[in-house]
């Protein structure tokens, strides 16, 4: 999901631009009462603005609307653009987010986004960098290479489940150079370097780990999108499927699934096929810097 303070920010901007110069906005203590968010967050807004241009602060007034809001800077605007963007495919999906949807969200024509952004292409790569930025990479690092990897796969999974769509667009055949992506990538290499491993082994180890985590990850925009239509969450589907699922079982030909679907011990999402499978994964890494004859760091 976008982060709240920046849909507050789209929120005030479009407010500003209909606004004239020395027009007062919404205080911090407002702003926090009219969207349920906390005061940093609300000043985390005001700061925002104040640094496009677009509000300054006038004693005995409060922070009002600036002389040269109509022409906001070219980096505001696509920063605008961008989180109006990434608010589009978060709710909705990838395929709700056109150029003329998104000019629509911003009351703006079609062909002023151009100024911007090249074409949806560009646009998608700029939303991933956007995306990929938003969780830091911790620094420094957690000390050994298990707890490193660990941590970045578990930081991208954050990343995916915030923003469904990711997924569908990343792609390790014909990757997007994504700054925040290659960031990604040079974290896990630096972690794997010096165990020992060949440097192919090592680059597969590392783009294993990415693709293991996008792999998991492509099934949350459908879930989203299921549990959208349908209205329905996991647990109620589950339970509408039954007669269905024993009228399969039913017939005898599948004792261990039966056996298994019936111990209550049975504790299955995406979450914990998503951990289960990177422990495994980071079990198989370690295997391989132990037969190469690297020193194991956990």
């Amino acid at each position: 999901m976008t982060a709240p303070y920046l849909r507050i920010v789209a929120d005030l901007t479009r407010d500003i631009a209909r606004l004239h110069p020395g027009d007062r906005i919404p205080s911090t203590r407002q702003i926090a009462k009219d969207y349920g968010v906390a005061m940093a967050t609300a000043t985390k807004v005001l700061t925002t603005l104040q640094h496009q241009g677009l509000v300054h602060a006038l004693p005995g007034v409060g922070t009002v609307v600036s002389d040269h809001h109509a022409t906001p800077r070219p980096a505001a605007e696509k920063q605008h653009l961008l989180a109006t963007a990434l608010h589009i495919a978060d709710t909705e999906g990838l395929a709700a987010l056109t150029m003329r949807r998104l000019a629509t969200e911003l009351g703006l024509p079609t062909m002023s986004l151009y100024r911007h952004i090249r074409d949806k292409d560009t646009l998608i790569l700029h939303m991933t960098d956007t995306a990929l930025g938003e969780i830091p990479l911790p620094d420094p690092p957690p000390p050994g290479w298990r707890a490193q990897l660990d941590t970045l796969a578990r930081l991208q999974w954050a990343t995916y489940r915030r923003h469904p769509w990711l997924a569908q667009v990343i792609s390790f055949t014909r990757p997007m150079f994504a700054r925040a992506g290659m960031a990604h990538t040079e974290w896990a290499l630096r972690a794997l370097n010096h165990l020992g491993l060949p440097p192919n082994d090592t680059f597969h180890a590392a783009l294993c780990l990415a693709t293991y985590v996008r792999g998991v990850a492509v099934n949350l925009e459908t879930e989203a999108t299921f549990t959208q239509d349908s209205g329905l969450d996991d647990e109620q589907w589950l339970a509408g499927q039954e007669p269905q699922l024993h009228a399969i079982l039913d017939d005898g030909d599948h004792p261990n699934l039966t056996a298994l679907i019936a111990d209550p011990a049975l504790d299955y999402n995406l979450d914990s096929l998503f951990d289960h499978g990177l422990n495994r994964l980071l079990d198989g890494i370690a295997h391989l810097i132990d037969t190469a004859g690297g020193r194991r760091r956990d």
